[in-house]
């Protein structure tokens, strides 16, 4: 016979178990970020998890690189001896909004069945990922290195450089370790976040948020599997504004110069020294050059043409003073080609920048 004093027994040694649990859990605070069903139940991603819709996309956003990393395609393919492997990392514009992954920068490079001069065939992995900081992007490149690319593509725009940014992606934020890590490692100009995580958080009932994201990215699988959908695509959406207002500000500061130390090149210079022996394409990314109202004031929404014009002179003055292998494509297509942003492409544009990219000739001596 089942008693009162048996259940509550019961109750307290399963609260005294659980509550065990729990703290052996905050001690060694174990990352299950890599155990993933992509890559074995599901196929692997095309691009890194972001979606603000999960409903309709499949698809959500979650600051576990682990995880994140082990949902591409790129964390269950083996490298073999003649492939030529290429990373792009880099903001919305390369991750691509409104595009279809084999829409976007990365996969149409990589569907255009290209060859390095040594005869290997170039497999193009997209890493980028939405909101614009070069800080984020050398979180992201610093991680991707485990996985061995031959070369990387990095685009750019000056919207990621100004330095009250570089701290403000949310990914960023919830990194903050791995941030002040790299701020120390490169000794970049900024102030390294501070990591207010707590001994509580570290607990099973403190990372239940974080655990639940886990679970719900295997979950999306199952759809994305089986359709490819991996973001919305409205078929009615706000284009970028063309008839702008005169204003010459950019961020709090005002003409004509921008701040000495304003921009953080620093950034990029540890990119490349996390990048180590392999070789980094810089590239200053098309953006939406305006001819409507106050097209003499600002080129676009984002950026004024006093302050585009300088960063543009920085951009190339330090790609020539640190000899990177920079490409300047600011005004490489036209306006008609952008969606919902000054810097977002429609599949036309898009296939314009990899004519301009493969024409250069970054494979042709690999």
């Amino acid at each position: 016979m089942i008693t009162s004093r048996f259940l509550r027994n019961v109750l307290i040694k399963g609260l005294l178990l659980f509550a065990a649990l729990n703290l052996v859990w905050a001690v060694f605070n174990p990352s299950l970020g890599s155990l993933s069903s992509y890559n074995i139940l599901f196929k692997g991603r095309e691009r890194l998890p972001f979606g603000e819709d999960s409903a309709r996309s499949y698809n959500l956003s979650l600051y576990d690189l682990d995880a994140m990393f082990a949902s591409l395609k790129l964390a269950g393919t083996q490298k073999s001896p003649d492939e030529f492997r290429v990373f792009v990392i880099g903001d919305s514009s390369a991750w691509g909004t409104l595009l279809k992954p084999e829409e976007t920068l990365a996969g149409m490079m990589d569907a255009a069945g290209l060859k390095t001069a040594g005869g290997k065939a170039v497999r193009v992995y997209n890493l980028g990922y939405p909101t614009l900081s070069l800080t984020k992007d050398l979180m992201i490149l610093d991680y991707a290195m485990q996985y061995q690319p031959d070369l990387i593509i990095w685009p750019v725009t000056l919207e990621s450089f100004p330095r009250e940014r570089q701290l403000l992606s949310p990914i960023v934020a919830n990194n903050a370790q791995r941030v002040a890590k790299l701020i120390d490692q490169y000794h970049l100009v900024l102030t390294p976040p501070v990591d207010n995580t707590t001994f509580w958080d570290k607990t099973l009932i403190g990372q239940r948020r974080v655990l639940a994201d886990l679970l719900r990215l295997q979950f999306y699988g199952v759809m994305w599997s089986a359709t490819g959908v991996d973001q919305t695509y409205p078929t009615d959406y706000e284009h970028a504004a063309r008839d702008l207002e005169a204003d010459t500000s950019f961020h709090d500061w005002a003409p004509p110069n921008l701040p000495a130390d304003g921009l953080a090149f620093d950034v990029i210079q540890a990119g490349m020294q996390a990048a180590g022996d392999v070789p980094v394409v810089m590239i200053n990314e098309p953006m939406l050059v305006n001819t409507g109202k106050n097209s003499d004031v600002r080129y676009n929404f984002y950026y004024p043409r006093w302050a585009y014009d300088q960063y543009r002179q920085a951009f190339n003055q330090n790609c020539a003073a640190y000899a990177w292998t920079c490409l300047d494509l600011w005004d490489a297509i036209p306006q008609e080609r952008f969606t919902n942003s000054a810097i977002h492409l429609d599949p036309l544009g898009e296939g314009m920048l990899v004519e301009k990219i493969i024409a250069v000739g970054i494979l042709n001596s690999k």
